[in-house]
């Protein structure tokens, strides 16, 4: 399949990026400077890409067969542009005749207890409060789209570089957790959960999230 993967540089873009190449998948990098971007393969094609920019959204996503936005608000951007991506990339796909898009979302939207947010704790760190509000806010953008094939990802309440196991479990709306109570996914066995959805869509026009295997 060819894909694109916007936010390549980031440390989940480049870790789906490597996956799918090592399914033998033709990846496309979206980066804003690729004069600051060395390819992980000579199999992965770069390409200049503003995601904020309908046009240059059109002309990345043009041919590609899904677009994986893997955007966060690192460099001192503001949390709201997580939510304000949405438009102009739903638009860019449009345009572009693309119908499937994966969204690398937060956490914070996903339920503790049946109405409860997990962003919504008491004990929900301030420091990640106002990028899970952003994300919680692209989600409901998203579910407004009828027509594009979206997908929005939600990873566990943890994600740091690990460990490829290739084992997790998935859900709709709850957090997972293990049997300690802890929600954690490595950033490599995330990879293997999008493409996974990518390769072979259960979750069309819906969120689901990817965390720890069952104990």
């Amino acid at each position: 399949m060819k894909i694109a993967v916007i936010g390549a540089s980031g440390r989940i873009g480049s870790r789906i990026i490597k996956e799918a190449l090592n399914r033998g998948h033709a990846v496309t990098a979206v980066v804003r400077h690729p004069e600051n971007y060395t390819p992980v393969s000579e199999h992965l094609k770069v390409a200049k890409g503003d995601i904020f920019d309908s046009q240059d959204v059109e002309s990345v996503a043009f041919d590609q067969d899904v677009v994986v936005s893997a955007y966060s608000n690192t460099h001192g951007a503001p949390a709201s542009t997580i939510a304000e991506v949405a438009v102009p990339l739903i638009n860019g796909l449009k345009q572009a005749h693309v119908k499937r898009l994966i969204v690398v979302g937060g956490a914070g939207s996903l339920e503790v207890s049946p109405g409860v947010q997990l962003v919504d704790t008491p004990d929900f760190p301030e420091a990640y409060k106002a990028p899970a509000l952003a994300h919680r806010e692209a989600l409901k953008i998203y579910r407004q789209e009828k027509d594009l094939e979206w997908t929005y990802i939600s990873p566990a309440a943890e994600i740091a570089p690990g460990e490829r196991t290739g084992k997790y479990r998935t859900a709709k709306d709850q957090l997972l957790t293990d049997e300690q109570g802890k929600s954690f996914i490595s950033m490599e066995d995330f990879a293997i959960a999008v493409v996974d959805e990518i390769e072979n869509p259960k979750h069309i026009r819906e969120r689901f999230t990817v965390g720890p295997p069952a104990p």
